[in-house]
């Protein structure tokens, strides 16, 4: 994928599911940590572009780092932007943090592993990539893209009921 944008789309649909118990900003942050490792190979020359962190044992690894940190950086972004629920900041419960930056992480390595042949999602035990080539880049991107718009039609649409 070109960076993060196209992985929010199905972060987006998991959101309008799961409503409170999935944190959106979370979900991109570990969207923007898993893709620290291809931006530093890409400016610096040096490197596997799609490597450790594009692996299922890497996206474990960035998870506990993004649920760790991006509990607090949500929290924190979301008190600077103004959203609370009914004036009280919002807490970002530690389950909530962790699956949301799960979701993210693994997701990113199974989407990324669909159009990027230098991935190897099962690396140490396998060098395959099982999920490559499984429907194709155009339709990728196509999932990602209704995914997002889907979602956030159910999403506003369950809180214009909610708040009617």
């Amino acid at each position: 994928m070109p960076f993060t944008p196209f992985h929010m789309g199905p972060g987006i649909l998991a959101k309008a599911i799961l409503q409170s118990s999935f944190s959106l900003m979370v979900f991109g942050w570990a969207q923007i940590v898993m893709d620290i490792q291809p931006l530093f190979v890409l400016v610096s020359g040096e490197g596997h572009v799609h490597g450790f962190s594009h692996t299922f044992i890497g996206a474990l690894l960035l998870a506990i780092f993004s649920a760790l940190s991006g509990k607090y950086l949500s929290e924190i972004g979301l008190k600077l932007i103004g959203i609370s629920n009914a004036g009280v900041p919002i807490d970002i419960a530690w389950w909530v943090s962790f699956l949301s930056a799960f979701v993210g992480t693994y997701s990113h390595v199974v989407l990324d592993s669909i159009m990027h042949s230098d991935v190897v999602p099962y690396y140490p035990l396998s060098q395959e990539n099982g999920f490559l080539g499984l429907i194709t880049v155009s339709q990728l991107h196509q999932f990602c893209v209704y995914s997002g718009l889907f979602g956030a039609i159910v999403y506003y649409s369950l809180e214009y009921v909610r708040n009617k």
